[in-house]
């Protein structure tokens, strides 16, 4: 007998939930709890578990997305073409979407159960007997009609992609989206310097003239302590960053590094810039086991062209001098992370709109718009 489960915060989740084999951090009540406690006010978070005879064999992470103009467009237009374009899809997408995995992180991070316990499809049935239980809840709560159904993000390997009967028979389309930017770290390097040392003339250069051009600034690692007392201030750089971006569907609250930092303390990092002892700049780093995630930062767009290849730089180098095996750079500025030597993998998601007068080539259009596959050229910075 397969049954499931709808927890609504962490503190009710069972003590075997961190006792599943799933290695991913992400998952774990650690990071669930830092991020419950510093959620946009736009999502929230539902954790469901999958029982079979009272066994925890699998687990989802399933979010609640309020989606409105002015969450997803963050930068107005006067443009009169780009006004009635956006004005359209927020009528289409407009309310309330349930994405099962987490909406601010690139990457698969919603879904583990243990293959010997379940099959993939009876799981992803249950998840789907979920969605449809959460559905009614809303609307029955708030009044609220759940409009979008989405399940990300896979890479094309991923086994999720042989369950294309159950996608079918949810009437879920697989759509493409930007690709995920992964640097592998080779085993020849044992140092940053051996890293850098296999770049090609070329981009040996351009390490050097990005270091020369951070030499006003003073990067080192914030303690807890200093997130305390300048929240505020960080917040400020990652939103001059947030903000500028063409589409958006959620915006980080004030103390969100810092209920990280309390949560998953040295498994999470923030590095600030410096300048004459202020703040200019930062990134933050999620540590997920043998992988090194990049999370978000922030800057100041007057030394932008000194910090962000730099920062790159420096997570390269975290991620070589701490043994990680992989760093996971994300999906924007795609053509500036491989120029560092990451990779670009491909990446689907499944959704559908709730809506069956709106037709998935309809849904497809507004994705495509909403979330552009950039063209770009690949840099290959290493020697041959």
């Amino acid at each position: 007998m397969i049954d499931y489960k709808i927890y609504y915060a962490v503190n009710e989740l069972p003590g075997s939930w961190d006792e599943l084999s799933s290695q991913d951090i992400f998952l774990k009540t650690s990071f669930l709890r830092g991020l419950e406690d510093a959620i946009p006010n736009n999502i929230t978070p539902f954790y469901l578990g999958v029982f079979k005879a009272e066994k925890l064999v699998g687990i989802a992470i399933i979010q609640r997305v309020e989606m409105y103009l002015d969450d997803v467009f963050r930068r107005t237009s006067r443009n009169t073409f780009k006004q009635f374009a956006k004005r359209l899809i927020s009528k289409i997408v407009k309310g309330n979407a349930l994405v099962v995995g987490n909406l601010m992180h690139t990457g698969q991070h919603g879904l583990f159960y243990i293959q010997d316990e379940i099959s993939q499809d009876n799981y992803l049935n249950t998840i789907a007997r979920a969605l449809k239980d959460l559905s009614e809840q809303i609307k029955n709560k708030y009044n609220k009609k759940v409009r979008i159904i989405a399940y990300k993000d896979y890479f094309e390997d991923d086994s999720i992609h042989n369950s294309s009967a159950f996608f079918k028979a949810q009437n879920l389309y697989k759509a493409k989206v930007q690709p995920n930017m992964i640097f592998s770290i080779s085993d020849a390097w044992k140092t940053p310097q051996d890293y850098i040392s296999a770049f090609n003339k070329k981009y040996r250069n351009r390490y050097k003239t990005a270091r020369k051009k951070s030499n006003i600034l003073e990067c080192r690692e914030l303690a807890l302590g200093f997130l305390e007392e300048n929240s505020k201030s960080v917040f400020e750089l990652y939103e001059a960053v947030s903000d500028n971006a063409r589409v958006n569907s959620f915006k980080l609250p004030e103390n969100h590094f810092l209920s990280l930092k309390q949560s998953l303390q040295d498994d999470f990092k923030v590095f600030g810039f410096f300048l004459n002892n202020q703040l200019v700049g930062f990134y933050s780093l999620i540590l997920n086991n043998d992988t090194l995630e990049t999370y978000f930062l922030g800057y100041n767009k007057a030394f932008q062209h000194q910090m962000y290849l730099n920062m790159l730089f420096n997570m390269a180098s975290f991620g070589i001098q701490n043994g990680f095996k992989t760093i996971v750079y994300a999906r924007t500025a795609m053509e500036i992370k491989s120029s560092i030597g990451a990779k670009p993998h491909t990446m689907h998601i499944y959704l559908k709109h709730t809506n069956n007068f709106i037709a998935n080539t309809v849904l497809k259009c507004i994705v495509k718009y909403m979330n552009p596959i950039q063209k770009w050229e690949e840099r290959h910075p290493f020697k041959n």
